[in-house]
């Protein structure tokens, strides 16, 4: 967890106020904004339109600020007891005393952070390892399977339709269609998906894809085999759906050369 769950949740509470309070202010007609010191709406107001079987306003702005509490909950929701949080929530709301003063309060979120660091660095590490492990397993396999090739570097790679064209240096700029896998199968990134080639230096994307793509002449497809070592390593794409060490999967098209280097 890289961010305080105090702060966290201190922060949704103040936005998630705000938007409550501004609700209940008359906009102007003009800018649009709520007006400074006006009256609430008069009690025979209309009322809003019912959603999601809240009926009224006050309903509805409540279940979002719920909603936002628990957005921001989500990372540790096997952590919070949601008993003594509304009971927390509720005697604050009314007034009374806390129960822990702010010292305490935030030696225990001290103590909370650090040891919800610690537990995710276990996991990546163990992650890692599982990883790193795997991929051996399967490159290992793939490597005696018919037209499958691999380079000094542990790169593997599999001609799929090969063109005629020039082959991209370490400087040049390449337009090419992609998609990447994981061993698993699942689809992480698909420039065909998005219906848009992707135009990008060589010198700004992971070794594998440099060196996957200087092996493949312009109008040629290939099938690369990516080592956690030459793709993502160790830290993969933290929050992203690929883990560290993890061996990547990528069917790749290079269109063109859109500007070479030399």
């Amino acid at each position: 967890m890289k961010v305080s769950m105090r702060s966290t949740t201190l922060a949704v509470f103040g936005l998630a106020l705000s938007v409550a309070l501004v609700a209940c202010k008359p906009l102007d007609k003009d800018t649009g904004k709520p007006v400074d010191g006006a009256e609430d709406a008069p009690a025979d107001a209309p009322a809003v339109a019912a959603k999601g079987g809240l009926k009224t306003e006050k309903e509805q702005v409540s279940y979002v600020i719920g909603m936002q509490i628990g957005d921001s909950l989500k990372g540790a929701k096997d952590e919070v007891d949601l008993d003594t949080l509304f009971k927390a929530v509720r005697s604050t709301l009314d007034g009374k005393d806390p129960l822990l003063t702010q010292e305490e309060a935030m030696q225990v979120m001290q103590a909370f952070s650090t040891r919800m660091q610690a537990r995710q660095m276990a996991e990546l590490e163990q992650s890692a390892k599982t990883n790193a492990e795997e991929g051996e397993r399967f490159l290992a396999g793939n490597a005696g399977k018919e037209g499958v090739q691999t380079t000094a570097s542990g790169l593997q790679y599999q001609v799929l339709s090969e063109g005629s064209g020039a082959k991209p240096k370490a400087g040049d700029t390449v337009r090419v269609h992609y998609k990447g896998t994981l061993l698993d199968g699942e689809t992480f990134d698909d420039s065909y998906a998005r219906g848009e080639p992707v135009e990008f230096a060589l010198s700004q994307v992971v070794p594998g894809w440099q060196e996957g793509l200087q092996l493949m002449p312009v109008g040629s497809k290939y099938r690369l085999w990516i080592p956690g070592k030459l793709g993502y390593g160790e830290q993969g794409t933290p929050g992203g759906p690929i883990g560290p060490n993890a061996t990547l999967v990528f069917e790749v098209e290079l269109l063109d050369i859109v500007n070479s280097a030399e």
